[in-house]
């Protein structure tokens, strides 16, 4: 009877304790396992030993006591460790994209001083690009598209990342993306299509890396960012730095600013990503890159406008490359050695007002709203 009740016992636990570890690996959470387990396993030892009267002396009471409150500490760790990583702040912070929406009420679109020479008229050219480029072609729409509301998610202009832009563009969902040069399997992907990328440069912008705030290192040269992200160089001290081991982070793959890196390193292999667990759909776990976490040692990139305009990190210090600082001068010059161009990108698209809207984005008017947002122009 005894061995009936423990046995019933432990399924009743195993079956609470399944449905909490299900909740907590739906949502990402599944560093509380390890509570889950140690709670589960405590519960069904105390009532086990309750049945089977194990507890007849004081000393038993207490050994156990003490045996529960060790091993339930022990399991804390990795939910305390987890979240003492997520107080440290991420440097791609989320930002509000509803402010840059054309024609909406937060009044961060960037206005056209004057009158404008071109007015978008149906069909509509249909947009999407890169988050960081957002601001920019906001711009462009609510200097020469009616007035109306275009969420960014569900209208003829959107924002979806760099990736997913690119998708949208070689399925012919949109006409037009604004975004920084394909990867070599986006490229792939457009042969694969039968498909031709007509890219055409609008603006340029610089390619940084950043470090935190109190991290001894200001400058590094293109070698050196080429040896720490081939895993060639992995303490600060080799670099002039303190004795920290080197947290190179990176981005997903597709992404603009991950290509950006591709194109730099050449053919220098790039080392493996650091990733972390993260919950995919029905419970499972899945592989991911990590997000830049603001480590003393870390080391992460993206591009100038993003950093400084619309994330604004002040816990971040972009690095000097060959000892010149990423600003607009130094991309406008030249000088600054990881500048390209971004591009209004098209495949084959039959909207008839594609082309005298790029014409229009590359007169004058154009090329000051690419200045007064706070990128750099192609044309002088």
């Amino acid at each position: 009877m005894k061995v009936t009740q423990a046995v019933l016992v432990f399924l009743g636990i195993l079956f609470i304790a399944g449905n909490f570890s299900f909740v907590f690996m739906l949502n990402g959470q599944y560093y509380y396992l390890w509570i889950v387990a140690a709670v589960a396993l405590s519960v069904f030892l105390l009532t086990a030993f309750a049945i089977f009267e194990f507890f007849t002396t004081k000393k038993r009471k207490r050994n156990f006591a003490a045996f529960v409150m060790v091993f339930i500490l022990l399991s804390v760790i990795p939910t305390v460790y987890h979240q003492s990583i997520e107080r440290i702040p991420t440097v791609d912070a989320e930002i509000d994209i509803f402010e840059y929406e054309p024609f909406g009420n937060n009044g961060r679109v960037v206005a056209m001083d004057g009158k404008v020479s071109f007015k978008m008229e149906e069909p509509l050219v249909k947009i999407d690009g890169a988050t960081a480029m957002y601001p920019l072609y906001a711009a462009f729409v609510q200097a020469t598209y009616p007035q109306k509301e275009y969420n960014p998610y569900a209208s003829e202009v959107m924002v979806n990342t760099t990736p997913i832009a690119y998708s949208k563009l070689f399925d012919g969902e949109v006409d037009l993306i604004f975004a920084a040069a394909p990867s070599e399997s986006q490229r792939k992907t457009a042969e694969q299509k039968g498909l031709t990328l007509k890219m055409t440069p609008i603006g340029r912008e610089a390619f940084v890396f950043f470090v935190h705030h109190k991290n001894a290192v200001d400058n590094l040269s293109i070698e050196q960012i080429k040896n720490i992200y081939a895993g060639e160089m992995t303490n600060w001290q080799e670099v002039g730095g303190k004795g920290d081991e080197i947290r190179a982070f990176q981005r997903p793959a597709d992404s603009g600013s991950q290509s950006a890196l591709e194109k730099l390193m050449g053919d220098v292999p790039i080392m493996e990503a650091p990733s972390e667990n993260i919950a995919a759909g029905m419970g499972g776990i899945i592989n991911e890159v990590s997000k830049y976490r603001n480590y003393k040692n870390a080391i992460g990139y993206t591009f100038r406008f993003y950093s400084t305009e619309m994330v604004g990190n002040d816990e971040i210090k972009l690095l000097s490359i060959n000892g010149v600082t990423p600003s607009k001068e130094t991309i406008r010059t030249g000088e600054y050695p990881i500048s390209s161009e971004f591009y209004a990108i098209t495949a084959g698209t039959d909207n008839p007002n594609i082309q005298p809207f790029i014409d229009w984005i590359l007169s004058a008017e154009g090329q000051a709203i690419v200045e007064k947002v706070g990128y750099v122009p192609v044309t002088k």
